[in-house]
């Protein structure tokens, strides 16, 4: 049962996801400026929050405070939707359950809250994971948004995917309608397929963004037959290794219209795949890295008949370049490695690099020797 009826307005819904805002204790001031100036811009009907709301693993929501400073993260997050009178929703990342309070008990913090919207999850160790309808006025189901908890880390070492029961669950809310209803789904973590509409390189090829993981040592870029002019990739997808089948699933009816993640700060994409649409949403946090003035908002305005049209907002549009209230830390974060495996590769090349450079200093001085 869903808590708040969502409604079309005029034939037309529009959604403002946010990705990543990744807050410590401490909130940026320009995360919550933007928030607060994308909503007073877009006015969207609806607010979905992809994951990564707290980089939980922040010292900060841990130790005596840990929990009261989870909580006030949260609350300041949410604030400016509030004031707005703006509904939202929520699932989580892989990094939200690294705080001292689970994600079951984030989520409960996220209903105190008279602007959350929310339905009956897939059960109650995966809260975060439930599906909202959007009627029409006369009170009729148009529209699904599907929200999926995509956890954190498998086993295999990579990333988890959305798993077997709760795409079993997916198809049971699929079907308990009469016909399929044009959908739209979110989550935080993107599926193997993302690699399937990006373009792979040859090594150190221009524009080339170097991948990790599973796919150790390709390079790629985006695809200029598959994606739009204003698009951008500064990452791979961080997808999991093993694919459990959500795409396929979604392909048995066809009525999910695109799958939308975050996740991957640095990309802003929207490719096709058999028909669905594959998107980024870059991130949006000024506490953790990111795509400098590009760090944005993506907007959905959907249609009550099916279909969609997106874009997204940027700082940079918002914002004079001279806003930015922390300029270092804005550097810093601005071209900091994305990853572990990024930081690890670098330092391994860069030894190989410093060795043979002293073995090929010690031969000259060799050679000058004789």
């Amino acid at each position: 049962m869903q808590n708040k009826e969502l409604k079309f307005n005029n034939g037309k819904f529009r959604i403002m996801q946010i990705a990543d805002t990744q807050e410590s204790a401490a909130i940026a001031t320009d995360t919550i400026r933007f928030i607060s100036a994308a909503l007073e811009r877009e006015k969207p009907d609806l607010v979905v929050f992809t994951g990564d709301q707290i980089k939980g693993y922040s010292s900060s929501f841990h130790g005596k405070n840990g929990k009261e400073n989870v909580r006030n993260a949260l609350k300041a997050l949410i604030a400016p939707l509030e004031q707005k009178g703006i509904p939202f929703a929520m699932t989580f990342g892989n990094h939200d359950g690294d705080s001292s309070l689970t994600n079951n008990e984030q989520f409960e913090i996220y209903k105190e809250s008279p602007m959350f919207v929310y339905a009956d999850p897939v059960n109650d160790n995966d809260k975060a994971t439930y599906c909202l309808e959007v009627k029409n006025q006369k009170g009729e189901v148009k529209r699904l948004i599907y929200l999926f908890d995509s956890h954190s880390k498998a086993e295999d070492g990579g990333y988890s995917a959305v798993l077997p029961y709760q795409l079993d669950w997916y198809r049971k809310v699929r079907d308990s309608y009469e016909s399929p209803l044009p959908s739209i789904a979110f989550q935080h973590i993107p599926t193997p397929e993302y690699f399937d509409v990006i373009k792979q390189v040859k090594r150190f090829s221009k524009g080339g963004v170097r991948a990790y993981g599973n796919h150790k040592n390709e390079w790629y870029v985006l695809d200029s037959h598959n994606c739009g002019m204003r698009d951008f990739m500064g990452e791979t997808p961080a997808a999991p290794f093993t694919n459990s089948g959500e795409i396929d699933a979604f392909l048995e009816k066809k009525e999910v219209e695109g799958l939308f993640v975050g996740h991957d700060h640095n990309n802003s994409f929207v490719a096709d795949y058999k028909g669905i649409r594959l998107g980024y949403t870059q991130g949006c946090g000024f506490n953790v890295y990111g795509p400098g003035y590009n760090r944005g908002f993506r907007i959905f305005d959907l249609d009550e008949n099916g279909g969609f049209e997106t874009k997204t907002v940027t700082f940079g549009e918002l914002f004079d370049k001279k806003d930015v209230t922390n300029k270092a830390k804005f550097a810093i974060y601005s071209y900091v490695p994305t990853s572990v495996s990024a930081v690890v590769t670098f330092v391994k090349e860069a030894a190989v690099v410093a060795l043979g450079a002293g073995a090929i200093a010690l031969a000259v001085k060799n050679l000058m020797k004789k």
